[in-house]
């Protein structure tokens, strides 16, 4: 195959991947449109049902407080930790807090991001995680933990970035460690979580572990066993579905990750009863702790100052309004899907585009470079050869041929050339003149 016939072939093939990568950006942006309209249209039936479910719960006799307001406080008591920084960013700013950069990964801190029935139950769970990890920042992946904090050539923190320089601006200066949390790992192009691997609980709204329960060498459930930390904890219907970028929820990744399967009990007595089926640690209700397999805490019991929220009533939401915010976090979820394949056709097609460009160059340098070596026509036994260089453009017989028969036959040589075809036509024919 000549050089010539191989920039041909090239060039093809690329304008073939440059018309599909369109195509593709065509058929992504089409359905990127039909889940706007989605999402729309679910914004207002979730809006007329929460306004139908407050009416009715503003005519109940005794509606529970919910205390998130009270778990604020707690946080903002921790003034120099990272989440009570976070926490003061968002009573400040509101929803326009989470449109930052150094925040927009930022799923929340992990006290917010639960709530439990019962108080002695968020006691025990918030003493079990410690004050440390309640107050951890919770991020969808690493490349929001990267966006916390920065540092200079010598690996020093740089204190005008990330939550340094923001605690800074707001007077709270951030001092010591403190521990943040990311669901997911992003690499390139593929996603690596590790959440739970099992199943769920079988049309539960809260979509509970299905954990087997556990049990005594003689096949019994032990006495007094309530179950599993992980499934008592109430997850906001927004975080049930759709938090990392592979579509798990908090409960099967943030939740499993912290407490695992840990037991909870009613007694102690209960609790030391059942070891022999404990072995990623347990919990009493009169305060025992068994932390792992022969580890546990004894003394008096520790009352952390940042404890769970209790749940909302949620008597006047019913399974259609639930089912209808878990379609809209679905949908949600699919347009992020769809604007990262959009990114990722544009980028691959802005590259075909610059190698489609750069190979028409060459190829337009060798036809030049071919002719200004020499351009002539033979006379062969009546027939005309025209000869640029070393490629042979065409033999044909001039009296019966004409030229623009000519640029004709040979145009699909150059359909891609699009505008350069015209120059080098006219510049063939200036020869021949």
């Amino acid at each position: 195959m000549r050089h010539s016939q191989k920039l041909e072939e090239e060039l093809r093939t690329l304008g073939m991947k440059i018309k599909q990568h369109e195509n593709n950006l065509n058929h992504l942006n089409t359905e990127k449109s039909k889940l706007d309209d989605s999402i729309l249209h679910l914004q207002v039936t979730v809006g007329k049902s929460e306004s139908s479910s407050k009416a009715t719960i503003g005519d109940m006799e005794n509606p529970l407080p919910t205390n998130d307001e009270e778990v604020n406080k707690q946080i903002l008591h921790n003034e120099k930790s990272a989440a009570g920084i976070l926490c003061q960013l968002k009573i400040r700013h509101g929803a326009k807090a989470s449109d930052l950069t150094l925040t927009k990964d930022v799923v929340g801190i992990v006290a917010t991001l639960g709530k439990v029935e019962n108080d002695n139950l968020s006691r025990l769970f918030s003493e079990y995680l410690g004050v440390e990890t309640m107050l951890a920042i919770v991020c969808r992946t690493y490349e929001g933990v990267k966006a916390l904090e920065s540092y200079d050539k010598e690996g020093c923190i740089n204190k005008n970035y990330g939550l340094h320089g923001l605690g800074a601006s707001i007077g709270r200066a951030l001092d010591g460690r403190f521990l943040v949390i990311f669901l997911c790992l992003c690499l390139s192009l593929v996603v690596v979580d590790k959440p739970y691997a099992g199943n769920y609980v079988v049309n539960d709204a809260q979509r509970k572990l299905d954990i087997l329960n556990p049990r005594l060498p003689n096949g019994d459930c032990p006495a007094g066993f309530l179950g599993f930390a992980v499934n008592m904890i109430h997850v906001d219907n927004s975080n049930l579905f759709c938090v990392t970028p592979s579509g798990y929820g908090l409960r099967e990744t943030l939740f499993y990750n912290l407490f695992s399967r840990l037991q909870v009990y009613k007694t102690r007595a209960e609790m030391i009863q059942a070891l022999p089926c404990i072995s990623e640690g347990a919990l009493s209700l009169d305060g025992g702790m068994v932390r792992s397999c022969g580890v546990y805490s004894l003394g008096n019991r520790e009352d952390v100052d940042v404890r769970f929220a209790r749940p909302e009533r949620s008597t006047g939401l019913d399974s259609h309004h639930i089912e209808i915010e878990r379609e809209l976090k679905d949908v949600k979820w699919k347009k992020e899907k769809i604007l990262e394949e959009l990114k990722r056709e544009q980028l691959l097609l802005d590259m075909t585009r610059f190698n489609f460009n750069k190979k028409k160059t060459d190829y337009l340098k060798y036809l030049a470079q071919s002719s200004s070596d020499a351009t002539q026509v033979i006379n062969l036994s009546g027939k005309w050869i025209l000869n640029l260089g070393d490629l042979v453009i065409c033999c044909f017989d001039p009296m019966q041929v004409s030229l623009s028969y000519f640029y004709q036959h040979f145009r699909n040589l150059f359909y891609y050339l699009k505008s350069d075809w015209v120059n080098l036509s006219r510049s063939i024919s200036g020869r021949e003149k």
